[in-house]
């Protein structure tokens, strides 16, 4: 139990009506999870407003509302708080009720387009073969030390995040690492949050259909480290044309990674073999096990973390070369008859180019590429045609199919990734809706030494249609698929 004026410190109030010295057991914004002397936090959301619910939530339990507008009807009895901002009152009373856990482990948020599932995912790694204990809060799962959870979202809510939170400190976590997506900065759910460090890894097409224009998209990833104390770190991508925009106006300690441009932490590609990189990071050579230039750039900005959260260098360099490649995240198995498949979360344009890139990077030329790609539903509809193009262009054939089409028409979206195929490229192209048919088509395409790129899923274990979450896992049907093949 809490009392409720305590876990309003520091938010923005602007009118109380009641008592705010009174006891209550949970807060939630979800009206259905309500129950008896609780406090319900009125959202106001994309699908849904939460002050329609207001009602409803006193009639289950609740002692005290919290909202930006005062309803019509005043119930007797309750006590309500009218603050500025919902999203942020949410993110200041998670931290208050959960005792701040951020303040007592030391947090590092990753953000950018591409690039913040794996920086995250192995810093967790690095930093459990070092011997501490970590956290990770991630796309993938969430991580308490050896302890792992599902996770939903990117960035999940703020009551999620700070209950999680409190887990690693009960459990003796002295490092968080945590993916940062644009939609949690927009909504406010990392305000409330202590972070000691902060990585930005690039910007590209993305999200387009939550943010009207790239310029906002640019500016909320900005205003994470706008808001980073003076205390932490920024780490940016200087390579990247906004990594500098990054840094402008923050308070925090400026750090930068590059490949190509003088920075504080520097790398070189020697080598990019399908086996691995090897790499000269600030003057010295590091084998590892990950692929690409991408992976590069992930790596860098791994090490360059490692060593401002107070590792020695070589020791960093030691460990990054007995990392794993993340799930999802160019995962690949050769067959018994030395096809080569590559499974690969790339949505995006950038990604889906950086990793066709890649693999013709370390390609004979002697052998097809065979790329099965789609796209979501309910998502930016304009990259689309660009990642239809890309694949097209950068592969000997590509496949389309569907993603997640959740609840559009999977054959619209197809229509419209097609639209970007070149005149050039139309005989490289196939479309077979049926994703795993896709996947069958394109095993039975290959010849030995051969390479299929399975883009756009990775690490997901579903396909999501018409709000139904279907078993499907790329890298699990690839397998049997050419397995079969091989019999």
């Amino acid at each position: 139990m809490s009392v409720l004026k305590d876990i309003l410190y520091k938010v923005a109030i602007e009118a109380v009506k009641g008592s705010t010295d009174i006891t209550i057991d949970k807060m939630d914004f979800d009206s259905r999870k309500i129950e008896k002397n609780d406090v319900f936090i009125a959202i106001r959301g994309s699908i849904s407003d939460g002050h329609d619910f207001i009602e409803k939530a006193i009639q289950q339990g609740a002692v005290a509302i919290v909202c930006d507008t005062f309803p019509k009807i005043i119930t007797k009895g309750i006590t309500y708080v009218q603050v500025k901002d919902t999203n942020s009152a949410v993110a200041f009373m998670a931290a208050n009720y959960f005792g701040d856990p951020s303040q007592n482990l030391k947090l590092v948020g990753i953000t950018g387009t591409n690039g913040k599932t794996t920086i995250a995912s192995l810093l967790y790694q690095l930093f459990k073969k070092a011997g501490f204990k970590v956290g990770l809060l991630s796309t993938v799962k969430i991580c308490v030390d050896d302890v792992e959870y599902k996770a939903t979202h990117t960035t999940p809510d703020s009551i999620t995040i700070n209950h999680y939170l409190k887990e690693m400190v009960k459990n003796g976590v002295e490092y968080c690492f945590m993916e940062v997506s644009s939609h949690g900065i927009h909504q406010k759910r990392t305000e409330a949050l202590h972070f000691v460090g902060g990585i930005f890894t690039n910007l590209s097409h993305d999200h387009l259909d939550y943010h009207p224009t790239f310029a906002e998209y640019r500016d909320v990833k900005k205003s994470f480290f706008d808001n980073l104390p003076k205390t932490a770190f920024v780490l940016s991508n200087i390579d990247d044309k906004n990594g500098q925009v990054m840094l402008q106006n923050t308070a925090a300690k400026k750090l930068t990674y590059a490949l190509k441009t003088y920075a504080d932490y520097k790398a070189q590609i020697l080598e990019n073999q399908l086996s691995g990189l090897l790499l000269k990071i600030n003057g010295n050579e590091v084998w590892v096990k990950l692929i690409g230039t991408f992976n590069a750039y992930n790596l860098l900005a791994i090490h360059g973390t490692a060593v401002e959260l107070g590792m020695e260098s070589l020791e960093v360099l030691r460990l990054l070369s007995d990392l794993e490649s993340v799930s999802g995240r160019f995962q690949f198995i050769v067959s018994a008859s030395n096809i080569t498949a590559i499974v690969d979360y790339a949505h995006t344009p950038d990604a889906l180019e950086n990793v066709l890139k890649t693999i013709n990077d370390i390609r004979t030329k002697n052998e097809q590429l065979i790329t099965v790609v789609g796209c979501g539903g309910n998502r930016d509809k304009t990259k689309r045609p660009i990642m239809a193009g890309i694949a097209s262009d950068l592969s000997d054939k590509a496949i389309f199919t569907s993603d997640n089409p959740r609840n559009e028409d999977p054959e619209v979206i197809i229509t419209e990734m097609e639209q970007g195929v070149a005149p050039q490229n139309y005989k490289k192209t196939l479309t077979i809706n049926d994703r795993k048919q896709a996947i069958k088509t394109a095993c039975q395409l290959a010849q030995p030494n051969d390479i299929i790129l399975i883009a756009g899923k990775g690490h997901e274990t579903y396909q999501e249609i018409n709000g139904v979450r279907h078993d499907f896992d790329d890298m699990k049907i690839v397998k049997e698929l050419l397995e079969q093949l091989n019999k």
